[in-house]
């Protein structure tokens, strides 16, 4: 098996999350977030998915933003890093199924 960076999955996460925010993934994604992360990270992407929509440009900061605020949440739970990356790996599937 192999061993998991805290600081690559938090990076890996924040690419995937943020452009999945602007899709329909957004529904499921959203969710599982406040599910397995905490509802401040529910409410996060609700803020991403808004600034996506009203900003064009948005996402190299927001994808920024989010890898320093996975970054804090695997300094502080680090026992979510397997939950992170499988939350990153189903969302990236979810992401290549819906543009198919």
């Amino acid at each position: 098996m192999a061993v998991r960076q805290p600081r690559r999955v938090a990076w890996e996460a924040a690419r995937i999350f943020v452009p999945a925010a602007a899709t329909e993934v957004y529904w499921w994604l959203s969710e599982a977030i406040g599910h397995y992360l905490g509802v401040m990270y529910e409410l996060k992407l609700a803020e991403t998915r808004l600034r996506l929509a009203e900003e064009p440009g948005a996402t190299p900061l927001e994808i920024i933003t989010w890898r320093i605020s996975l970054d804090e949440l695997l300094d502080e739970r680090p026992g979510e890093l397997s939950i992170l990356a499988q939350l990153a790996e189903e969302t990236a599937d979810r992401v290549r199924r819906a543009r198919t």
